[in-house]
């Protein structure tokens, strides 16, 4: 799943190739993701690009249309949707069917892109609107980990508010928006912090780091994402995890100096995490089952 840095740079190669150009077709290829009807796709239709941007891991699309009426196309891709730009768009009407095409959005100089969502089962939302806090989902959003609405202060706040566990905070994202389970593992491994260390047990140090370390990877990963072409996020993404689906591979440690350990895992229905037990969790595996302890 594209998280804040994925989403960010999709927003800016968006910009860089969209803003300014006028909407000459919106195609609907899977009608289960078009979660919005009035206004419908094609009321896009004619308007020009005023900008592309973000919402915690929502990207957005802003259109002044020929009415005047400005209007958000809005997107989430969940787990296993893309944005697919094309210099040249096929030409070819869209039709629903069982292809991965969700939605297309031509240009008028024959530029656009695709939303498409590969497997069986899809999460892929679009909505149009005339303000993106219609959709609840970014209505409820929770603060901006980058921003200055998050400071040291906030964050203490934010680990006082309950005791959970510290990873079920990163990616809560009606509490910090835009971390999902890669970044919430890197964050962790950055900090040397237990996945399942509860919030309210962290030491003032502890959250000093974690704080830090929130603030570090997402910079980095920002940057190094940056100017990216769509097509090449997810290799990159992929290839800058130090632990991150890694399991069984020699954890990377720090300063350059491995820590002699492997990078292990804990599986859940429908998702895993990854961490190290001699940076994390004081040597101790985790057990791998479902709402896993720290084994005593």
């Amino acid at each position: 799943m594209p998280e804040l840095p994925e989403v960010e740079a999709l927003a800016g190669f968006l910009r860089e190739r969209a803003v300014g150009r006028t909407v000459t077709q919106v195609g609907v290829g899977d009608i289960a993701a078009l979660k919005t009807f009035r206004p419908p796709p094609d009321a896009l239709v004619g308007g020009t690009v005023v900008d592309a941007s973000r919402h915690g891991k929502w990207l957005d699309l802003l259109v002044a249309t020929p009415t005047g009426e400005p209007l958000h196309l809005v997107w989430h891709l969940s787990r296993a949707g893309w944005v697919r730009w094309s210099d040249q768009l096929a030409t070819t009407p869209v039709r629903p069917g069982r292809s991965p095409l969700a939605l297309r959005v031509r240009l008028d100089d024959g530029s656009g892109f695709d939303l498409t969502e590969q497997g069986t089962r899809k999460r892929l939302a679009v909505h149009v609107v005339a303000d993106p806090q219609e959709v609840p989902q970014i209505a409820t959003l929770g603060v901006e980990p980058l921003s200055s609405d998050l400071d040291r202060d906030g964050f203490g706040e934010l680990l006082a508010a309950r005791n959970q566990q510290v990873k079920g905070l990163l990616r809560d994202q009606g509490t910090i928006a835009g971390i999902g389970n890669a970044y919430s593992d890197e964050i962790l491994h950055a900090a040397r912090t237990s996945p399942f260390a509860l919030t309210r047990s962290l030491t003032e140090e502890q959250a000093d780091r974690l704080y830090a370390a929130l603030q570090d990877v997402l910079e980095q990963a920002v940057a190094a994402a940056a100017g990216k072409p769509a097509a090449q996020l997810k290799d990159a993404k992929r290839g800058g995890m130090r632990v991150h689906g890694r399991t069984g591979q020699p954890c990377p440690g720090w300063d350059g100096v491995p820590c002699g350990d492997t990078v292990h895992e804990v599986s859940f229905a429908d998702s895993s995490l990854q961490y190290c037990p001699t940076c994390q969790t004081g040597g101790k595996p985790l057990a791998d089952r479902r709402l896993s302890k720290l084994l005593r």
